[in-house]
């Protein structure tokens, strides 16, 4: 009897905490970080819309805000530009420019390696196309900018990431966003 219950013990303290433990995410390389610094982009762009213009009538835009968070002084973003709507399609018809100075921002935290970041950018980013909010329809958007400087931490574990003075040019079709940051390939999915 003795034997079973120090056998039986000993199985109930080695299961405390002798789990197997997560397997580390996996390392990021260049094209790796790069594809985090397009989606950190492409969300910062995503934000200063949804806060500046999706609740405004259609028309010509010109809207500037604080980045995040707005007391520390850590930049901020104007767009500008035209909006159009069509209920109907459920599609709005964008030509804007995001005018981004400094603009601090950091992801929540995430479970997915891939959509951490906390950076900083200064660039002017175009958006031309159609961004939809019905199923029946896909967002087609085009993105460029001619010089983005992106600094800061991406990934997680971060990894500290600069760009300076990079061409971008990618696109979005439905939540896939690829192309072009420094002449390098980067894209990701949303």
């Amino acid at each position: 009897m003795r034997v079973l219950l120090s056998s039986l013990l000993l199985i109930a303290l080695s299961g405390c905490g002798a789990g197997a433990k997560p397997a580390p995410p996996p390392a990021c390389d260049e094209a790796c970080q790069d594809n985090v610094a397009l989606f950190a982009v492409r969300s910062m762009m995503r934000f200063a819309f949804n806060k500046a213009i999706a609740a405004m009538p259609v028309g010509a835009q010109n809207v500037t805000l604080p980045c995040l968070p707005a007391s520390s002084g850590s930049g901020s973003v104007r767009v500008f530009g035209d909006a159009e709507s069509n209920a109907d399609q459920g599609a709005s018809f964008l030509m804007l420019n995001y005018e981004f100075e400094n603009c601090f921002f950091s992801a929540p935290p995430d479970p997915t390696p891939d959509q951490n970041y906390s950076v900083t950018l200064t660039a002017n980013v175009s958006e031309q196309g159609t961004l939809t909010q019905q199923p029946s329809t896909n967002t087609a958007l085009t993105i460029q900018s001619d010089s983005v400087t992106l600094s800061g931490t991406v990934y997680d574990p971060p990894l500290d990431y600069s760009v300076s003075s990079c061409a971008l040019a990618a696109n979005q079709s439905g939540n896939d966003v690829s192309g072009f940051l420094c002449s390098r390939p980067a894209g990701f999915t949303f």
